[in-house]
């Protein structure tokens, strides 16, 4: 199993970003690189024929690694995409933080971004998202012995969330004043944080959370609907005709039935 480190990621992001501010040209798409032929070549693709997809790996059930293979509700779908695109799916594992802010994208690191990205206008700023294609609740998951019963019980307590994060967001914008937000830069981190009692209770998405819950140790004791979509990320600029196909495929996906089949496959117990 390939494992990351996110200091490892760091300093990926960090590499990428110093090569978007000082790389003029080269094989990622400068002005002397060579023209990409093959399956996708006119929608400026990072490698000819294949579709090159970032994600901040794990992040079940969205994104995570089972015997040697990337898998879960975004994996499965722009798997399918590739597939229907007659292109090859090549993954890389990086840090949700430089993904949501463009940076990873901006390089020409990959294509497009799947990561349970959340679509906000801020966001917008700096990245082309696809149609949304999963609504998303946010919910606070605490130990199952724990008196939090609500957001208001966090008063004077500890709250983790994921930096960067819609979750952040909430969290910033609803608990109690001296309620303590703690940042971390995954759910790698974050749950291991709650089981050694470092932080009290967890905000973010439902579906993650819902994946804490099966040992009986943990349970969610609220529910956020905040009217959000997750979408499919791509590099703000010069990717028109990328996005356009990225939406055709995956209403393609929805009206043969196959997006009901991968959701079912991960949502339809929970």
């Amino acid at each position: 199993m390939r494992i990351h480190s996110t200091f490892t990621k760091a300093l990926a992001v960090s590499a990428v970003a110093l090569m978007s501010l000082t790389a003029c040209g080269g094989s990622d798409g400068g002005a002397d690189a060579p023209a990409a032929t093959g399956a996708g070549s006119d929608l400026g693709l990072v490698q000819a024929g294949t579709l090159t997809v970032c994600s901040d790996i794990p992040y079940k059930p969205f994104e995570y690694e089972e015997n040697g293979k990337y898998v879960g509700f975004d994996m499965d779908l722009v798997g399918a995409i590739a597939k229907a695109m007659d292109l090859k799916l090549e993954v890389k594992d990086v840090g949700f933080d430089g993904l949501q802010s463009g940076v990873v994208l901006a390089s020409g690191q990959c294509d497009m971004g799947a990561s349970a990205m959340t679509i906000t206008d801020d966001r917008k700023k700096h990245l082309g998202f696809t149609d949304g294609y999963y609504d998303s609740e946010q919910s606070l998951l605490v130990p199952k012995d724990s008196d939090i019963k609500s957001i208001d019980d966090l008063a004077g307590k500890t709250v983790g969330v994921q930096q960067g994060t819609t979750g952040k967001k909430y969290a910033t914008e609803h608990v109690p004043s001296d309620t303590k937000i703690q940042d971390y830069p995954s759910d790698a981190e974050l749950f291991p944080a709650l089981q050694s009692k470092g932080v009290d209770a967890v905000l973010q998405d439902l579906p993650v959370n819902l994946e804490h819950t099966q040992d009986g140790k943990f349970k969610i004791v609220a529910k956020y609907k905040t009217d959000e979509q997750y979408g499919f990320a791509v590099k703000k600029d010069g990717t028109e005709a990328l996005l356009k196909e990225l939406d055709a495929k995956l209403a393609g996906l929805k009206d043969n039935g196959q997006y009901q089949e991968i959701y079912d496959k991960y949502f339809s117990t929970k």
